[in-house]
């Protein structure tokens, strides 16, 4: 008699399997909790923990030790968000639009950086380098996870300084944590000092890199709206789904160019998806390129999640000490709150936008990407600390912030006007 092997399905296949699922339900679920409190991250990561948790090898190498996939996912992940954050902003390049966010991006980011780093080397213990990169990759907000606190789509009209402070914030903050990461890399290569290698750092890290970043941007987004423009209009679904592609367009081209040029990419395709809204008038382009970025967003987001639940049900728990609880709260409740007081001195701000815009500063996927980055750039002392610690601080927004958004904003921010028609 033959004899029947035992079922024992490939890890590879599992997670091939639970993505599908996943997937599915990202397109899927979204829908059914709009009426509920709990968002769809919070799902995501439950899911995933409760699934590979049960799942005897390790589905992925560590993190802070192998950085180079969660890397390259993390990155997609964010500019295809970045690309939906810019397209939502009706007067992309107005004084009106920037005037709260200037002050969250010049004032507030710096703070918070220096507070965060300061904090990890005096009270938590971590070597400079180390304390540095805390603060560069928990110091930007994360357009990812945001979609409750940003302003509304391309269409609607929006009468929320505060949502529209947030989404301006979030989506140029992410590139400006660049130069304060790459100080990080460079502290952990040539040490503390800064005679080694603040001068180049300054030139190339800071000026030549941010200014190149944001003319690529500009340069691109015009460039791909006017040929654009000359597609057909979307008048089928076979048009519609054409010019959905493209914005896979806007999101790629700007940001391989900026990096060919060696300069930041996550900045130029912020930018380049401004000045795309900036050119473009038509309603059909600006209603498909930005859903169908959403959209993208969205599974993007169920991927990520499966990613940080694996990391989560198989390595956190060895990494995890108690003290980064506390850290981690008060990382988002004084810290982020304090800074952005300090950064909205003067303005006319209400009260309760103020308060908004301190509590609802969102850390998620793009403080992954930055302290992968610096892992695979350079070798960190405490590496898998801190990557539990930022961990901590991801979930701990992602259930008070995510849990609580939706509610609050709706209770505090005046309703949208309809979509035109």
């Amino acid at each position: 008699m033959e004899q029947i092997l035992p079922l024992t399905p490939d890890t590879y296949d599992i997670i091939l399997l639970y993505l599908g699922f996943i997937i599915l339900v990202a397109t899927v679920f979204p829908r059914f909790l709009s009426r509920y409190l709990i968002t769809a991250p919070v799902v995501y990561l439950i899911l995933a923990v409760g699934v590979f948790f049960f799942i005897k090898e390790s589905p992925l190498p560590h993190l802070a030790e192998n950085p180079y996939l969660g890397k390259r996912l993390t990155e997609i992940g964010v500019i295809v968000s970045l690309t939906a954050a810019g397209l939502k902003l009706k007067q992309p390049f107005s004084w009106q639009t920037w005037r709260f966010s200037a002050r969250l991006l010049l004032i507030t980011m710096p703070i918070t950086i220096a507070l965060i780093a300061l904090f990890g080397w005096k009270m938590l213990g971590f070597a400079p380098a180390t304390a540095m990169l805390l603060g560069a990759v928990i110091a930007p907000t994360d357009p990812v996870l945001a979609s409750d606190t940003q302003t509304t789509p391309p269409l609607q009209d929006d009468v929320s300084s505060s949502r529209l402070a947030l989404t301006t914030e979030a989506g140029l903050n992410d590139g400006l944590a660049f130069p304060f990461t790459n100080m990080a890399i460079a502290m952990a290569l040539m040490g503390a000092h800064p005679g080694g290698w603040f001068t180049d750092w300054l030139y190339f890290d800071f000026f030549y890199k941010i200014i190149v970043g944001t003319l690529t941007g500009a340069a691109s987004g015009w460039l791909l709206a006017k040929t654009i423009f000359k597609c057909p209009k979307p008048g089928d679904h076979a048009s519609q789904v054409t010019i959905g592609l493209l914005a896979l367009s806007l999101t790629l081209l700007p940001y391989a160019i900026a990096e060919v040029l060696n300069s930041y990419g996550f900045i130029a395709v912020f930018v380049a998806a401004c000045s795309f809204r900036y050119q473009e008038t038509t309603e059909e382009y600006l209603d498909i390129l930005h859903d169908f970025s959403e959209e993208m967003e969205r599974v993007l987001v169920a991927v990520l999640f499966t990613l940080l639940g694996m990391y989560i049900s198989k390595h956190f728990l060895q990494d995890f000490q108690w003290y980064m609880i506390p850290a981690a709260l008060f990382i988002l409740f004084v810290v982020r709150p304090l800074a952005v007081m300090i950064g909205l001195i003067g303005t006319p701000l209400p009260r309760t936008k103020k308060f908004i815009i301190s509590f609802y500063g969102i850390r998620g996927i793009g403080s992954i990407y930055y302290l992968l980055y610096a892992f695979y750039h350079a070798g960190f002392d405490q590496a898998r600390e801190i990557l539990a610690l930022v961990t901590v601080v991801i979930i701990s927004s992602v259930f008070i912030h995510g849990l609580s958004a939706r509610p609050v904003i709706r209770r505090l921010v005046p309703s949208p006007s309809p979509r035109e028609k």
